[in-house]
């Protein structure tokens, strides 16, 4: 019954409050939206709404954090949780926003239980007392279909910490096999290892060979900027993300190369 009553509630908020077409549709020339149907879009204006509903965005240093700048952080967190739902994100309240990469101060606990400290340089950083902080740079760099996507990234942390400690293992879904998962991420996060530590080239982003935390999350950031590649390198990997986004980025997305226009008005 709270469910319902949290569903009507919302419902009857976003028919009130949709997000305005001027602000709307120049975020829908985001290569990374690519080949989405109406309907997808459509369900996609209202996740960005919901989401600029609930969660507090705190710019830092002055910045004056418009609509337009708003409606295009949403747009890029909502995408992945297209068909996850409302609920998805409802366990965290804040974005933080930096002009550009940031310091901050980082205490983390690894797998052997040991406590790290110490300040790292970041474009974004999803932390476990809850908020999330992004470069503002970085946010408008990231939705070109090159396999970086800062929001995409630091969400995708936030996601696998809905079962506590980022790990590379978020909750999965009804008819998912954990052993699938685990052999999949293993065989690439191990592959990558190994290219890192013997200095070979890899089209995925190395860092995902840190921990599994961060090659889940690299690897869902490559699934939605550049799922052919993804597909090309780790197939298993890439079924699996298929089957927990609920999505198939290689149907509608082209290969890597071709960049259409993004309108430039969205950045102020």
């Amino acid at each position: 019954m709270l469910q319902l009553i949290r569903n009507l509630h919302r419902n009857w908020w976003l028919k009130r409050h949709p997000i305005d077409d001027t602000l709307w549709l120049p975020v829908t020339t985001m290569p990374i939206l690519q080949g989405l149907s109406s309907a997808e879009l459509a369900r996609l204006k209202l996740l960005a709404a919901w989401f600029l509903h609930t969660k507090a965005i705190s710019p830092v240093k002055d910045i004056e954090f418009s609509d337009p700048m708003r409606v295009v952080l949403a747009v890029q967190a909502a995408l992945p949780v297209l068909n996850l739902g409302f609920d998805a994100y409802d366990d965290w309240k804040e974005i933080i926003i930096y002009p550009s990469q940031f310091v901050s101060p980082s205490r983390e606990r690894d797998h052997y239980g040991f406590v790290h400290e110490g300040d790292i340089v970041a474009a974004g950083q999803a932390r476990s007392d809850g908020p999330v902080l992004l470069s503002w740079h970085d946010v408008m760099e990231a939705p070109w279909q090159d396999g970086f996507n800062v929001v995409i990234h630091e969400l995708a942390h936030k996601l696998d910490m809905r079962n506590g400690y980022p790990n590379g293992n978020p909750p999965l879904h009804h008819g998912m096999r954990q052993k699938d998962w685990q052999q999949a991420f293993s065989h690439a996060f191990h592959d990558l290892q190994h290219k890192a530590s013997h200095g070979e080239y890899s089209p995925i982003d190395l860092y995902a060979a840190t921990d599994a935390a961060e090659c889940f999350a690299v690897c869902s950031e490559v699934f939605f900027e550049d799922p052919h590649t993804l597909n090309d390198c780790y197939p298993a990997v890439y079924r699996q993300l298929k089957l927990f986004y609920r999505q198939d980025p290689i149907t509608r997305l082209p290969r890597v190369g071709y960049r259409p226009y993004f309108a430039d008005a969205v950045a102020h």
